[in-house]
């Protein structure tokens, strides 16, 4: 098989931002996404800041479910590229787009029929709000199926090394919601004032269009997407792998929102300003978090299509070059967010209170970026080895943590400042840990071994020589 995005030959720092610099570009796009909602909501105020970002904790949990299909794509495609099995790549893509629509039906339906308790789940004591957040969860929830499939099809062409296809694409599903969101927020032109309701509605175009384009392009590329017979039955081995590659993640990821829908109600109890400051910051630190997140799948890439070939001096090296990139970008995010946190706010809600609490929180975050960056590189490097358990096991248990350590430390003279703490030291802790555990098992593994001993040895080398 002629493979055009080969990462197993040639320059392992170029063949990582060949990859990654596509990947985070999409990853921003993403970002973008939340962003253009947020910049554009905050302009009816904090109540309608605080509707969409409780309602948002349902489609963040839905990021879970996602990550099951998305995972076993992303990394079922890589290694069988780097095995070059092309038609192994396609029974993963097969099962991973079925995966992805019968999950993504099946979650939006339990949410619409739930909606009122879920919301409910929160304590909102404003009617107001209650009502905007019901209304935006419902809209959302219909067009559902397509916030599941789009992640699963940008995990397919970035498995195969082509990273640049699924960001031309979601970059056009932004400019849709970016013109979109003030057109039905705010009545532009013939439109009604759609307020809440237009920015859900402008969300779920947005994903629809991106949805059309990928399936229109899918032609260029018949050696993946040819002959999938969609409507066949899956195969119960396939689908045990996947679930098996993508089910850690996917239960890191889902606790982790349920972790933050608690972290969330205890903030509650200081009113809706502190929850709107968590949603918009949470918004603003995505600078750096996106950012890992696009770097971490570029790892995940290259290491499956290195381990496929069986080229483990690539796998160690590679982690090597991606963890010093991801270093230089997470000490220049926590630089941005401490040193600009006023202006950086100020962007996205005008009320005073909020803009102040909004420094505190920005700052107190900023502090844990850089082990947020190595987190997720160490998280990558561990999924393109199809070991998807140990990122998954120091995620869940620190996140867990965060939950009584919000509580001690917020009935302390910190106060609300505490459950900021609670959750920056955890990061800290979390890519200390893992990236510990990843170097532990670069140096035990009996396959990987030499290569540890072989980078040792050619830094020995280097030494004596410039002695």
């Amino acid at each position: 098989m002629t493979r055009t995005y080969n990462l197993t030959d040639g320059s392992i720092l170029k063949a990582l931002f060949k990859i990654a610099l596509p990947i985070m570009g999409t990853s921003f796009v993403q970002m973008a996404y939340n962003m253009t909602d947020m910049f554009w909501v905050g302009k009816l105020g904090s109540g309608a800041v605080a509707s969409v970002g409780t309602a948002g904790f349902f489609t963040w949990l839905a990021a879970a479910f996602i990550l099951i299909p998305k995972i076993g794509a992303e990394v079922g495609v890589a290694q069988a590229v780097g095995r070059e099995n092309i038609s192994e790549a396609r029974v993963y893509i097969k099962h991973s787009i079925q995966m992805a629509v019968y999950l993504g039906l099946g979650y939006g339906l339990i949410l619409i029929l739930f909606r009122h308790p879920l919301i409910g789940f929160f304590n909102l004591e404003d009617t107001g709000i209650i009502e905007d957040a019901v209304t935006y969860l419902m809209i959302v929830s219909v067009g559902l199926v397509f916030y599941f499939v789009a992640p699963v099809f940008t995990a397919m062409f970035n498995g195969y090394g082509d990273s640049r296809t699924p960001f031309l694409i979601n970059t056009t599903g932004l400019v849709v919601n970016m013109i979109l969101d003030p057109v039905l927020i705010f009545g532009i032109g013939p439109f009604p004032r759609l307020g809440v309701l237009g920015a859900a509605l402008a969300t779920v175009i947005a994903q629809a269009v991106v949805i059309v384009v990928f399936v229109a392009v899918t032609p260029r590329r018949p050696e993946l997407f040819s002959d999938l017979k969609l409507l066949s039955a899956p195969s119960a081995g396939y689908v045990a792998r996947i679930v098996r590659l993508g089910l850690p993640a996917g239960l890191q990821s889902g606790l982790f929102t349920i972790f933050a829908m608690i972290i969330a109600r205890i903030i509650a109890k200081w009113g809706p300003v502190p929850i709107a400051v968590q949603k918009v910051g949470s918004q603003i630190e995505a600078i750096s978090w996106m950012t890992a997140g696009g770097f971490q799948t570029a790892m995940s890439t290259f290491v499956g299509q290195n381990y496929g070939a069986n080229k483990w001096k690539r796998v160690a090296n590679g982690y090597f070059v991606g963890m010093a990139i991801m270093s230089i970008v997470g000490i220049v995010a926590s630089a941005l967010l401490i040193l600009a946190a006023r202006p950086l706010f100020s962007i996205f809600i005008q009320e005073d209170e909020a803009i102040r609490e909004g420094i505190v929180y920005l700052r107190i975050l900023g502090l844990s970026q850089l082990f947020m960056c190595l987190e997720s590189t160490s998280a990558g490097a561990f999924n393109g080895l199809g070991k998807t358990v140990p990122p998954s096991v120091v995620g869940i248990v620190f996140n867990a943590l965060r939950i009584p350590a919000s509580l001690m430390l917020s009935s302390t003279a910190l106060g609300l400042h505490g459950v900021w703490w609670a959750i920056s030291v955890s990061s800290i802790f979390k890519g200390t840990v893992l990236s510990a555990w990843y170097m532990a098992t670069l140096t035990k593994n009996a396959e990987i071994t030499p290569v540890m001993m072989y980078i040792r040895n050619k830094c020995s080398a280097n030494v004596e020589k410039n002695a």
